[in-house]
């Protein structure tokens, strides 16, 4: 029978049907970090068991880790002593920890594939809500809560019920000026922040084969954000390409072998799906958010909606996130001030995120009274981007350039929002005192336009800015 590549991982990785019709999954693949470990650690040391299988976890510490400061012991004292337990934890368990001085460290969701960990046909858990980004690679990849952290740990296993699985074609040319951070968000905006409850998300279609890696990481990132427990990408010769060499990836005969294994993996050609969406790849603009959900968003070139042309269960959270935001109704987001950039995070932390932030940006100057951070994903992108001499572009344009973590995405470290500033941001969340002030503003957008709105001082169509 032909399968989806979601059927064929969760039929590789189930155990047995559980009495509550429930599935018991392997887990190939535990990623942790400092915020939601230091519980489930605490409990198996409460019943006195270890790691199941400490090869198959690995650690790394970025939401609280300070971007602008190095030493040990961190100002903060809460940050200070969660670097320290999962640095004891990891120590105890024999889990292995990609610490500050490593040379590895970063956001989970860009080292598990820098380092070759992810890989096609896995089934991978973190508890992190984009891990979903992992499912570029052909994975089935998603968040779990504290507890379920505590049982993968315990027994490399956990409970979980089978999805359903929506395939979304996104076929034709994409418009200049258009990245992957415009697309996910342009299929958020159409399907909802509801519209994947219950679904994997299998993105296809020929704009998909023609992306990079890291492109395709962007897309799967913002899956959660639809509302999909995961989504995925069939695993091609990007794929392979990408993954060959790596540190943790097979190597010689045995590459080989994984590549004719993960192959196999991609989804039938006449297999069965739940639903299929398809989206023509002219209609996609560059696309930035104007309320305080990833769907609340529009066309750079389109005006804010009128509260009365929204669906019914949609008009009281549009006025509540105009009246957030300070907006108004049918107005256009072109030309709205802005107080700080935010280039990083997991959704466009990586090299060729910042690589093409800093071409654009070359020549450049940030506008007055605006804050710019650059913040690169991991170590490894510093590094890389750091011997290209890309650091010294930006901070020529007037970024800060700073250490490796999740920074301003959600504010759990000294990177925050003062007052109600507004935030052209490349995170891949809008919601209300997201980046650390209960009244700061966030918009959602991609680096080039982000690049746009810092040498602007506001929202810009990047087209017209860089004659695009």
């Amino acid at each position: 029978m032909a399968k989806s590549l979601y059927e064929k991982v969760w039929d590789a990785h189930a155990v047995r049907q559980l009495p509550n019709g429930a599935t018991q999954l392997l887990i190939g693949t535990h990623l942790i970090h400092e915020v939601t470990s230091p519980q489930a650690f605490g409990m198996l040391r409460d019943r006195g068991l270890t790691v199941k299988y400490p090869q198959r976890t690995f650690a790394t510490v970025d939401h609280i880790v300070p971007t602008d400061e190095a030493q040990e012991p961190y100002s903060d004292p809460l940050a200070d002593a969660m670097i320290k337990a999962l640095r004891q934890n990891c120590k105890d368990f024999g889990v292995t920890f990609f610490d500050t001085d490593t040379g590895k460290q970063g956001v989970v969701h860009i080292v598990g594939p820098e380092q070759g960990i992810t890989q096609p046909g896995m089934t991978i858990a973190c508890g992190d809500s984009h891990t979903s980004t992992h499912g570029a690679f052909g994975a089935i990849a998603f968040g779990i809560g504290t507890s379920q952290v505590r049982d993968v740990l315990a027994t490399q296993t956990m409970a979980m019920s089978k999805l359903k699985v929506r395939r979304i074609n996104v076929d034709g040319a994409l418009r200049k000026g258009v990245r992957a951070k415009d697309v996910i968000l342009h299929i958020i905006m159409k399907l909802g922040v509801n519209g994947g409850t219950g679904y994997a998300y299998e993105y296809a279609g020929s704009v998909f084969d023609a992306m990079t890696m890291e492109e395709r990481m962007t897309v799967c990132n913002m899956s959660i954000e639809g509302g999909a427990r995961c989504g995925y990408v069939n695993p091609d010769e990007t794929t392979f390409n990408y993954l060959k060499g790596r540190p943790y990836c097979p190597k010689g005969a045995a590459w080989d072998e994984a590549v004719e294994k993960w192959r196999g993996y991609a989804s039938d050609p006449d297999c069965q799906y739940d639903d299929v969406v398809n989206i023509n790849a002219a209609d996609i603009e560059p696309t930035v958010t104007w309320g305080v959900t990833p769907g609340q968003a529009i066309p750079i070139s389109a005006n804010i909606p009128m509260i009365a042309d929204l669906p019914e269960d949609q008009k009281g959270t549009a006025v509540e996130a105009l009246e957030y935001m300070q907006f108004n109704e049918g107005e256009s987001m072109k030309g709205k001030k802005i107080d700080v950039v935010f280039v990083g995070s997991c959704t466009n932390g990586r090299f060729s995120d910042l690589e093409e932030a800093a071409g654009y940006l070359k020549g450049r100057k940030v506008a007055n009274g605006v804050k710019a951070i650059c913040v690169p994903g991991s170590q490894v992108v510093s590094m890389i981007a750091e011997q290209k001499g890309l650091h010294k572009i930006f901070m020529e344009a007037g970024f800060e350039w700073r250490g490796a973590g999740c920074s301003m995405c959600l504010a759990m470290n000294p990177d925050k929002l003062v007052g109600d500033q507004l935030c052209a941001s490349t995170s891949n969340r809008n919601f209300k005192g997201r980046q650390g002030s209960i009244t700061g503003r966030t918009v959602l957008m991609s680096p080039l336009m982000a690049v746009a709105a810092a040498v602007t001082g506001e929202i810009s169509d990047a087209r017209e800015v860089f004659g695009l």
